[in-house]
């Protein structure tokens, strides 16, 4: 069971993890031991999680979201298969937390008065630079 809050904990049976060669340095052991962990968590079946959470998880995993409504994490940070584990739980507890929050509604605002005013002064003084870039007469 991973725990994201005191209301919120994960499911074994929502997790799976596979275990994968790693790539990169690491000599004969990469070769030899499956020490990258692929973590798969079905969050589309999750009832742990509330529908508009779900859509901001979606929003937030991206190219992780599969079509069939999982997010798939991958880490092969370290040699240790436990500590790549710890290290993609954490991650995926990260992503649920962060969907957890739900952004605030922009409220729209009038500029001010003065702002308007000093927005036109500007264009006519650039207005006023560009005039006098025209060509110059008589001289020959």
């Amino acid at each position: 069971m991973l725990h994201i809050t005191d209301q919120i904990a994960i499911q074994d049976w929502e997790l799976t993890e596979q275990f994968i060669r790693a790539s990169g340095p690491g000599g004969q052991n990469v070769n030899k031991v499956s020490s990258a962990v692929e973590l798969r968590f079905e969050a589309e079946r999750s009832p742990n999680l509330p529908a508009p959470v779900k859509t901001r998880l979606r929003r937030l995993a991206g190219r992780r979201w599969t079509k069939e409504g999982a997010v798939v994490l991958q880490c092969d940070e370290t040699r240790s298969q436990t500590r790549n584990r710890e290290i993609v739980r954490e991650r995926l507890a990260d992503l649920i937390r962060q969907a957890l929050i739900a952004p605030k509604r922009r409220v729209a605002t009038k500029p001010t008065l003065g702002s308007q005013k000093r927005r036109l002064a500007a264009k006519k003084q650039r207005g006023a630079v560009k005039a006098l870039r025209g060509q110059v007469e008589g001289e020959e």
